[in-house]
């Protein structure tokens, strides 16, 4: 093969390029939405995957209280009231996610040790429970019969913001129990990042939409000088 000169420095720069633009890349997508603060910070949770070799956080605004957010988080899962999703992703899986637009009384009750499908018969399970705060659950998908190769938790958690919001954080840890593991849950967090942040906009939009419904309802309190 004829040498072409150039060409090693040219392929090397490109790849240098690309590598530089994937590490930017994999940056935002591991904590879109989610201050400096809030990615730093603890959470509910982070001991159930102490040294995690990967962690996502994300997060959302949402002009709505915490205890009006809550029953939309309480009754995640399939079966539930889904993960406010790209459902139809989720069903060319098989996973038969049908995500609520309503809180349903029946399935606001949520225990430690209680399962949260993603999918008929498998999911990982409650780890914490601090209702109107935080769920965290935790537990991998096994692969056939083999157990999964790595740790998880996956944390939901609420803070009060000004002006009556909240802000809803979002925090997956990985634990790697295989070295292969990491080929398996990097491009796997790559769709996570596309499901999770529907699913934030997903909660968000329902949160807001009954938040407003209920003040809407309310009858308008006139003034002294509307009254005279």
């Amino acid at each position: 093969m004829r040498h072409v000169p150039g060409l090693n420095v040219r392929s090397v720069a490109l790849g240098g390029a690309v590598a530089a633009i994937a590490s930017v890349l994999r940056w935002r997508y591991l904590r879109w939405g989610a201050s400096d603060h809030e990615v730093a910070m603890s959470l509910p949770g982070d001991e159930i995957v102490p040294h995690a070799d990967l962690a996502a956080t994300r997060a959302v605004t949402i002009h709505a209280s915490a205890d009006e957010v809550w029953p939309w988080i309480a009754q995640l899962g399939q079966g539930r009231g889904g993960f406010y999703s790209y459902d139809f992703l989720e069903n060319l899986m098989g996973c038969d996610i049908h995500s609520a637009d309503r809180i349903v009384a029946e399935w606001q009750h949520v225990d430690v040790g209680d399962a949260v499908n993603f999918y008929p018969g498998g999911g990982p399970s409650v780890a914490i429970v601090q209702p109107g705060r935080a769920l965290v659950l935790r537990g991998g998908i096994p692969i056939g019969a083999m157990p999964p190769p790595y740790t998880f938790s996956w944390a939901f958690v609420l803070q009060d913001a000004p002006h009556a919001q909240t802000r809803l954080v979002v925090r997956e840890r990985y634990g790697y129990l295989r070295r292969w593991a990491v080929l398996l849950v990097e491009p796997v967090e790559v769709v996570s990042f596309v499901m999770s942040r529907r699913m934030l906009h997903g909660i968000k939009q329902r949160a807001e939409r009954a938040t407003f419904r209920v003040a809407r309802a309310q009858p308008k309190q006139t003034t002294r000088r509307e009254r005279q």
